[in-house]
């Protein structure tokens, strides 16, 4: 069994016991939280595609962690015009365990 969801601006295909990074959500490490913005739930032979989303479909995860990603290095440079500038970005991501995936009713 398997599901698209939808959380911060991307799509993540996610099965029971899968492992994502996202984009940082609110909550402590432990705590669970519940995913409903669900685009697809497949079982196997039936599959519901939601118009937007699947109505009561659900997808609960715990908060493995609360990081942020490797150093990303922006660097700018204009030759010839002593013009450089570095710059650094690290992104906060949540690290989630899929606990469970509530497969919920009909696509609406």
């Amino acid at each position: 069994m398997y599901a698209v969801v939808k959380t911060g601006g991307k799509q993540y295909r996610v099965s029971r016991g899968d492992t994502i990074k996202v984009e940082k959500l609110p909550g402590d490490v432990g705590d669970v939280v519940t995913l409903d913005e669900v685009l697809l739930v497949s079982d196997g032979d039936n599959v519901s595609v939601g118009k937007p989303t699947v109505g009561g479909a659900a997808v609960s995860a715990e908060i493995l962690e609360q990081d942020r990603h490797r150093k990303v290095l922006v660097f700018k440079y204009k030759r010839r015009k002593r013009y450089r500038r570095k710059n650094g970005h690290r992104q906060p991501y949540t690290a989630l365990r899929v606990i469970d995936i509530a497969a919920g009713a009909a696509a609406e």
